[in-house]
């Protein structure tokens, strides 16, 4: 009998320390990574008035066009305690009314501090105090194939149980640059690829690593074909250092000052130029004008000088040196590396852009 029961104790101990083994083992870094973020993670829904006029400009003589309310809505990341809420521009832009939800139901109107159409960043504030906020980690140090984890409001999800949807993936590549976009003019630059899965509505909220900080905000996907408009597995964020800056300047002006000088006049090279100078190469534009103290000048750059390169891209006309500094977001204060061409050798000039007057 003893036996017997010092046996049924022994399993019955087994079995308990398995099932807490168990329940310790169901514990991982995502799951804590999610615990961490979650909270922060915003639902932002978003009213338009959205103006219907008829395609025939008689009808509308007679019929003016008349104002809808349109309802959209996205994702975002509280990143202060103040209620400060990082999101894309394309999730709130032109909106008449924007009303954030958070963990659990409660809902806040938000307003836009600033935002910025280039990097499609937007930068909210609730109404209210101590909320819930998640740390932002380092972009700059990221490796190929860690694990991820998207948060936010994919299809309107978070209106059904009060809390983001999280998919899980790895980082699939990083620097992806598709440059500026001509129809919307963003410039998506550095981009973070991964296969976590991202769908409409998760725009504007937190990729998040292991260690449960935002390493970027989630931007777009692409997908497969117009029956299909859900993840494949490839999607894409902004770096979040990238959108640190961005939001801190939002913070202090409400806008983005990308106007800056270089003092330099340019023009391409022809076929006479390249033959006057002996140039052996047929690409390039040669500097014919440098103001008097301007960036261009304290950089060292003279007239004559031919640039081959700016910030590494070719440059055959005026305007890539301007699209580069675009697709860097460079701004006043900012450096971009030149590679020129000058007494039949090439070197490398850092020019500091300089701020209008």
């Amino acid at each position: 009998m003893v036996a017997k029961v010092f046996l049924f104790a022994t399993c019955l101990v087994a079995s308990l320390f398995s099932q807490h083994s168990i329940d310790v083992s169901r514990q991982t870094v995502i799951t804590s990574a999610i615990k961490k973020v979650g909270p922060s993670v915003a639902c932002i829904n978003v009213q338009k008035n959205v103006a219907y006029s008829m395609p025939d400009p008689f009808f509308n003589y007679f019929f003016p066009p008349e104002i809808y309310p349109m309802q959209s809505s996205g994702s975002g990341v509280v990143i202060s305690p103040d209620g400060y809420v990082l999101t894309n521009t394309h999730v709130v832009e032109n909106a008449s009314k924007i009303t954030v939800t958070l963990s659990g139901g409660d809902e806040y109107d938000a307003e836009i501090i600033g935002v910025d159409k280039t990097s499609d960043l937007a930068l909210l504030l609730l109404d209210g105090n101590n909320f819930p906020f998640a740390k932002m980690g380092d972009s700059d140090d990221l490796i190929i194939g860690e694990w991820v984890i998207a948060l936010g409001n994919p299809f309107e999800l978070f209106s059904i149980s009060n809390q983001p949807t999280a998919s899980v993936g790895i980082i699939s590549a990083n620097h992806m640059d598709f440059g500026v976009q001509k129809e919307s003019g963003r410039v998506l630059q550095n981009m973070i690829q991964t296969d976590a899965a991202i769908n409409p509505g998760n725009s504007g909220g937190p990729l998040v690593n292991a260690k449960g900080e935002i390493i970027g905000i989630n931007t777009f996907i692409f997908t497969g074909s117009n029956y299909n408009k859900g993840s494949i597995g490839i999607g894409f964020a902004i770096p979040i250092n990238a959108a640190k800056r961005i939001a801190e300047e939002l913070k202090t002006s409400g806008s983005i000052d990308r106007s800056f000088t270089t003092g330099l006049v340019v023009q391409p090279l022809n076929r006479s130029i390249i033959r006057h100078l002996n140039v052996p190469f047929r690409d390039g534009v040669i500097v014919v004008h440098v103001d008097k103290n301007s960036a261009s000048q304290k950089a060292g750059i003279i007239i004559g000088d031919i640039i081959v390169t700016a910030a590494g891209k070719k440059v055959n006309s005026p305007s890539d040196i301007r699209d580069s500094i675009a697709e860097k977001d460079l701004r006043s204060g900012d450096k971009i590396k030149l590679k020129v061409y000058r007494d039949n050798g090439y070197i490398n000039i850092r020019l500091k852009l300089g701020a209008y007057k």
